[in-house]
């Protein structure tokens, strides 16, 4: 049997490029479509499979410019031709579901989200632009949510990161998914016994408007605790001259770097709605906790005032109490790994095969085992 991926792009290995690795280690042989890439930016895994890109990898300043691109994204994805593929598995958060099949194959989404800043996130992620920008994208935005919903209908099965897309799924494409969570490095992030907590809390994120990190360096301006914040983003200067001299920004960092300091920090803020979000289950793996915004992905990841606490609305008082609850609880460290231990790796691959086993097997299309 000839398995095909469909990835919106690679560019680096955030958490939708983990759950595509563990499925290329369940199909070893499979081939990967995707609009363009930048090897060097991810696993040796990934890198060892056909790679096959779009047009828009000839693009000059496609690496750093193809936010900019997104008109070109449906065009692009089905240009693909995928003759001689029985089983085709698109990872999408964009526009990988819309990718054309043969007739005879069959196509499994396995769906981060419907594209966000078409349904419902329009201005977190351009209410900062002019009224006469705001106008052009919205132009643009409502071509990309019709084509979005059309090319659902591309899907033959959908299975989703997590109920609140799960949620999503059946409102804007009025189709009925299954949950399989994403996987989490469960052995590699683990607690240490040489790794005692200090007094300084962990923002890990992209810097980026949805992500509401802005948030965080409101409370903790105010609060006056140490803040570190992993990540980068178009957002990093604006969330640098904002912050006073507690907040600390370290840029991007490899995985050793991260769980170094999920291992010490006191817990890790998590400010955005997610779909699910993978950074509470790394921080949870180390035996830490998670103080987050009680909504998306975060509460089917976090216990309430076992491994972590919620705060109820998006702003920075909120967030700041939140913060003054965490500090006057005891937590075990226990408790958070035991919880993160629900999202491992072997437990995604498992499901996931045995899922598409069955779907395939109903088809008649000869999966084996």
């Amino acid at each position: 049997m000839r398995v095909a991926f469909s990835h919106d792009w690679l560019n680096g290995m955030r958490g939708g490029e983990k759950c595509l690795e563990a499925l290329c280690e369940a199909f070893p042989d499979s081939d990967i479509f995707t609009l363009f890439y930048e090897r060097e930016k991810i696993s040796s895994a990934l890198a060892g499979h056909k790679i096959i890109t779009s047009f828009l990898q000839r693009f000059p300043g496609i690496r750093a410019f193809y936010r900019h691109c997104l008109p070109f994204f449906p065009k692009a994805v089905e240009t693909f031709r995928l003759e001689g593929y029985d089983l085709v598995i698109s990872t999408s958060h964009c526009v990988a579901k819309g990718i054309r099949k043969n007739k005879n194959a069959f196509h499994l989404c396995y769906c981060f989200t419907p594209m966000r800043y078409a349904w419902g996130f329009f201005d977190e992620y351009f209410g900062k632009r002019s009224a006469v920008e705001r106008a052009a994208i919205g132009f643009i935005m409502n071509r990309l949510k019709r084509w979005d919903a059309k090319s659902s209908g591309r899907v033959d099965h959908f299975v989703a990161i997590s109920d609140h897309v799960k949620r999503r799924i059946e409102k804007y494409y009025h189709r009925h998914a299954e949950v399989v969570y994403p996987p989490a490095d469960t052995d590699f992030f683990s607690p240490s016994a040489d790794a005692a907590p200090e007094d300084f809390y962990l923002v890990v994120s992209a810097l980026v408007p949805y992500k509401r990190v802005d948030l965080a360096v409101r409370a903790f301006n105010e609060l006056g605790r140490r803040l570190v914040i992993i990540g980068d983003g178009p957002e990093k200067h604006t969330l640098q001259k904002m912050a006073l001299a507690n907040i600390q920004f370290l840029g991007w960092q490899p995985d050793e770097t991260l769980r170094y300091y999920y291992r010490r920090a006191r817990a890790l803020i998590f400010p955005g709605e997610e779909d699910f979000g993978i950074t509470p289950v790394e921080a949870q793996a180390c035996g830490r906790f998670v103080i987050a915004y009680g909504c998306g992905g975060a509460l089917e990841t976090v216990l309430e005032n076992k491994t972590g606490v919620f705060f109820k609305e998006p702003s920075a008082q909120a967030l700041l109490e939140a913060v003054r609850r965490f500090e006057t609880r005891d937590w075990r460290s226990e408790e958070a790994r035991a919880n993160a231990l629900r999202f491992n790796k072997e437990r995604f691959k498992t499901e996931m095969t045995r899922l598409i086993r069955d779907l395939m097997a109903k088809r008649s299309l000869g999966f084996a085992s």
